[in-house]
């Protein structure tokens, strides 16, 4: 197992120690606070819909723009500048911490990410790279140098720490690429259970190195993305999923930052998902935002959740709707809004950035 040093505290230059985002509308809505300007940020809004982006990153492969720290750096910072959003993300890739720590992967234009051969069998997990050994932890450097440069230009706009879930990646592993269905993954787990929990602990692990990393360079929250859980019964998240997530946590839920859950379709696995250790559940377009805070007994702040596809309807149809998500969040304990999924690539900017602004406007 990853062993972080537990004595290790946010530094008191970090931005929830000297206070710079301690009382930003996003962290205070993530701690069950209703701040005065209602916080939204979008999933994906570092990317294809921003013009600068794709200048920017003209030229430059995926993963080496991830691992660039002043490019992943003006990447996270561009949407923040343009729509005036509450919080930056890391601009990152779930499978950047794979590529660091030596496994052989690329994002193919197109397709996404394809591992140079699948991992399926105990001889394969056995044959992972180690992330014990501190090479691992130097390989993170670009990611902490990345985030530091970000956090020194963002004041007090808070930055969200970026992964992938245990399971997400492992079935990246598993089935070599992307799936629809994720069938060997969901095989492997039921076939050979031992081989499984092997390879999400191995995977949990890398994961909570790369999420501590983010953090203590000055994250103020940390997000885990689960792309895929929605492919799962509650029975098998239960079983064969959550032991991982809650690993793949423990490295900074010692650290203090709000810490979101996320995936899509997981209607039915919000209370799994929130007992993980998140603080805030992210919630997909696929349920209500108060249905949503109904299943979990009106625990947790939400994050979420418009619809992508309607940001390309007529205004009137988009703000009906922005302000039904809005309205249907306060009942929660707090609400951050944003998207039920990512931007899409072919959004008009300013559509999002006339979001952001009904969003601050909308009293209450």
């Amino acid at each position: 197992m990853y062993r972080h040093n537990r004595v290790v505290r946010l530094t008191p230059n970090h931005p929830l120690a000297d206070g710079r985002t301690t009382h930003s509308p996003l962290i205070s809505a993530f701690r069950s606070q209703r701040p005065d300007r209602r916080p939204i940020w979008f999933m994906r809004q570092a990317g294809r819909s921003l013009p600068e982006y794709r200048r920017a990153r003209e030229g430059t492969a995926m993963l080496d723009a991830c691992l660039t720290p002043a490019l992943a750096s003006e990447l996270t910072l561009q949407p923040v500048r343009r729509h005036d959003v509450d919080a930056a993300i890391f601009f990152s890739d779930i499978v950047v911490p794979l590529r660091l720590a030596g496994v052989d992967v690329d994002i193919k234009p197109g397709v996404g990410p394809v591992l140079g051969r699948a991992v399926r069998t105990a001889d394969d997990v056995a044959a992972l790279p180690s992330v014990e050994d501190g090479a691992f932890a130097e390989a993170l450097a670009p990611v902490r140098d990345g985030v530091a440069l970000t956090v020194a230009e963002l004041g007090s706009t808070p930055l969200i720490g970026f992964a992938g879930a245990p399971f997400t990646l492992a079935a990246y592993m598993v089935e070599g690429g992307p799936s629809r269905d994720h069938l060997a993954a969901r095989t492997l787990m039921h076939a050979d259970p031992q081989t499984w929990r092997a390879l999400t602990a191995w995977t949990a692990d890398v994961t909570g190195a790369f999420l501590r990393a983010q953090v203590l360079a000055g994250a103020s929250a940390a997000q885990l993305f689960d792309s895929w859980a929605g492919s799962l019964s509650l029975a098998d998240y239960t079983a064969h999923v959550a032991p991982a997530s809650t690993r793949a946590l423990a490295p900074v839920r010692d650290l203090g930052v709000p810490v979101v859950h996320f995936g899509t379709g997981t209607g039915e696995l919000l209370v799994a998902m929130r007992d993980v250790g998140a603080d805030v559940v992210g919630v997909d377009y696929r349920i209500p935002l108060d249905e949503a805070n109904r299943r979990l007994g009106g625990t947790v702040p939400l994050q979420g959740n418009i619809d992508p596809a309607l940001l390309a309807a007529p205004w009137p149809v988009l703000e009906a709707h922005v302000r039904d998500v809005v309205a249907r969040g306060a009942s929660a304990p707090g609400h951050v809004v944003n998207l039920g999924h990512g931007v899409p690539p072919d959004t008009d900017p300013d559509v999002l950035t006339r979001v952001v602004t009904l969003v601050h406007g909308i009293a209450g």
